[in-house]
């Protein structure tokens, strides 16, 4: 079973400094898009990090300093990179918890307006993991009888994502083929920031996800507590989080409740 695309789906992947969302940078992004016609182009892109690569990560996907210098910087990419994924939803292994989180903070550092509530997600390792629980490189040779070859490099991972979902939509006939059906599957619980500091409750409202104000929600502690506004922003949280806040925060003043 093949996907039924209403327009282009576009799988990547990012190599990083590290995995904190917040403090580490993108060294190498690759994009796999897959057309409604169901034929793909794909781009990548090295970048310049604007900071040291600690020996640890280019142990793993083999990018080092003297590799990305004279790379652009993510800045001097996002336009292209943003527009490049414009009107397309986005696919990616372990995408909603990482992938995302942190493109997003690049394009918000790079002052491009990333606006996620515009693209539906689709993460593969979420739907292997309810069906099968099991890694990239297992999933490809499950699904796929593939080895994947040159693991942790950007486009291998991007193509080999891209094959492992076609392959699970064969697999599994209680998936359906649209993106907007894979999106709800594959989605671990339904987030507002990306990064999961405020998700939507029960009743469909923003809500804490974390901390002393786990489980209120985000209209309650505003007005019980406008400080917390303060703190959160001028605290170590992703800027796109910020963002979220700052948007809700403005809709509240603006409807006078």
């Amino acid at each position: 079973m093949g996907l039924e695309l209403h327009r282009s789906l576009c799988f990547f992947d990012l190599e990083t400094t590290g995995v904190n969302v917040v403090s580490d940078r993108i060294v190498e992004i690759a994009i796999l898009k897959l057309l409604p016609n169901g034929n793909r182009e794909g781009k990548t892109w090295l970048v310049n990090p604007g900071m040291p690569i600690p020996k640890g990560a280019s142990d793993v996907h083999g990018i080092t300093d003297d590799k990305v210098v004279n790379a652009p910087v993510f800045k001097q990419l996002a336009s292209e990179i943003h527009a490049y994924i414009k009107d397309c939803d986005l696919a990616g292994f372990n995408s909603d918890r990482f992938d995302i989180p942190l493109l997003a903070e690049e394009f918000m550092r790079a002052e491009v307006d990333f606006d996620l509530t515009r693209h539906k997600t689709v993460d593969v390792q979420t739907i292997f993991h309810k069906m099968e629980k099991r890694t990239l490189g297992a999933a490809l040779k499950f699904y796929c009888d593939k080895e994947l070859i040159n693991a942790h490099s950007a486009m291998a991972d991007t193509e080999a994502t891209c094959d492992v979902l076609l392959a699970q939509l064969d697999r599994y006939e209680e998936l359906e083929n649209t993106t907007a059906f894979l999106s709800e599957f594959s989605s671990h619980k339904r987030t507002v920031d990306v990064a999961g500091f405020i998700v939507y409750n029960k009743d469909n409202v923003p809500t804490f996800s974390f901390g002393k104000h786990k489980g209120k929600t985000v209209d309650e502690i505003l007005e019980k507590e406008p400080g917390y506004f303060g703190w959160l922003v001028n605290a170590d949280f992703p800027l796109y989080t910020k963002k979220i806040l700052t948007a809700l925060r403005l809709q509240k003043l603006n409807s006078g409740k």
